[in-house]
């Protein structure tokens, strides 16, 4: 990604603050950033709670901390950003490229989000894709959420186990992974065949669209196949995340069933390239 554009955050409810780096709140999402050894952080702002919570994850990590109050953070952030008292300036992590990211599948899915751009949709879909043990996440560069704020929090730790690569052309990089040997799948409310009766391939990729709109239609023409979730309730449709989840969910079953790599539960955080 290079390095972090500068960016205004609330100060004192209406002067904007300057910040060089990104920013990242909530007890989870710092304690894993502090656990993954290629986040480089320049500073750290925690509350005495978050202080005596994180206590164990401040071990060893020589920096340099500001105790404050969780007014003072309210102020900083915004009254309505649940930090819980605890917040890290830090670099972005390195992007791995797509070949990167197909050469270390190893039967598990890449997931693809086309135009999503709500950070807590966006962040759920990474957690998601931690638990069920994806492969990786890609996005493109724009008209997508910054990998840091609410996203993080949402993520709950999960932006620093799950690779996320920034594209600048969602169907370009739909035709890199079909060229590398992936099968790529879109998922579609309004497709005729069932995520479910897909058999699963070594290679895959899940494509989501943006909650009311889907998938863009040149995103669509560039799936090798489209399909749905089944449902049977009186409503067809799912949230972007519970649609990942669920697709993810499926993906691993799938792979269990087949006798695949399990996930390793505790991985420990990822590595950039």
């Amino acid at each position: 990604m290079g390095r972090a554009q500068k960016r205004w955050a609330p100060h004192n409810g209406s002067r904007p603050e300057r910040h060089e780096h990104l920013l990242i709140f909530g007890i989870h999402a710092v304690e894993a950033a502090l656990a993954n050894p290629r986040r480089i952080i320049h500073r750290i702002t925690l509350s005495a709670n978050a202080e005596r919570r994180l206590q164990p994850s401040l071990t060893g990590r020589p920096l340099r901390l500001d105790r404050v109050l969780p007014r003072d953070l309210d102020r900083r952030l915004g009254p309505e950003t649940v930090h819980q008292g605890a917040l890290i300036e830090a670099e972005p992590l390195p992007e791995p490229p797509l070949a990167t990211l197909v050469e270390e599948m190893g039967g598990r899915p890449l997931l693809l989000l086309d135009q999503v751009t709500d950070p807590h949709n966006v962040g759920a879909v990474l957690r998601s894709a931690a638990v069920f043990g994806a492969a990786g996440l890609v996005m493109t560069r724009r008209h997508s959420p910054p990998l840091e704020g609410a996203l993080a929090k949402a993520a709950s730790g999960a932006l620093e186990y799950v690779p996320v690569a920034l594209v600048q052309n969602l169907a370009r990089a739909v035709g890199d992974l079909k060229a590398l040997g992936v099968m790529v799948m879109g998922l579609d409310g309004e497709a005729n065949e069932r995520l479910e009766a897909e058999s699963w391939p070594g290679r895959a990729a899940l494509v989501l669209g943006a909650e009311g709109k889907g998938l863009r239609e040149l995103t669509r023409l560039s799936c090798d196949r489209l399909c749905r979730i089944a449902s049977e309730g009186p409503l067809n449709s799912l949230n972007v995340s519970n649609a990942a989840a669920v697709a993810l969910h499926w993906a691993a079953l799938q792979r269990l069933s087949a006798g695949g790599p399990q996930k390793a539960h505790g991985a420990a955080p990822r590595a950039a390239p």
